[in-house]
């Protein structure tokens, strides 16, 4: 059999038969359910988004990126992040988009070569599934400190 792999243009993963990081995203959240894997869903999205910086405008990729340095680094819960972000997101107040067009998208201002991908946690397997997230937002954190993109 002949294999068709391509290269996602955003992170650089290698799509195995067609299968698209949206695929694997889509397959985590069908774990997530399935197991109720649901202790890490605030990082697996954050993670994928990141990633995928034109999913964001740009001032929410900035937006994200402290998040992520948040979670990771100081252990703050999704429901403090929810409640600090609050006023500031808040669509009658906000002044800026949370999700990216094909006019204003998020973009690293260096470019960034991933160790891990969304493919990585999928591999991994649902049983592993909490600490390959955990994995892959500490490599992110890694790749982004690397190529120059922390604050």
């Amino acid at each position: 059999m002949r294999s068709t792999d391509s290269q996602c243009p955003e992170c650089g993963a290698t799509w195995i038969d067609g299968r698209t990081c949206t695929d694997d995203f889509h397959q985590l959240l069908a774990w997530e359910w399935d197991y109720q894997l649901l202790d890490v869903h605030h990082v697996l999205v954050l993670c994928f988004h990141l990633q995928h910086p034109s999913l964001y405008g740009p001032r929410m990729l900035d937006e994200a990126v402290t998040m992520l340095i948040r979670f990771q680094d100081e252990g703050i819960s999704p429901a403090q992040m929810r409640r600090e972000m609050a006023p500031s997101v808040d669509s009658g107040v906000r002044r800026f988009k949370i999700r990216g067009t094909p006019e204003a998208h998020g973009v690293y201002r260096h470019p960034v070569v991933w160790t891990m991908t969304v493919g990585g946690v999928v591999a991994a397997g649902p049983e592993h599934y909490s600490a390959s997230v955990r994995a892959w937002a500490d490599s992110m954190l890694a790749s982004l400190k690397v190529s120059g993109n922390l604050p």
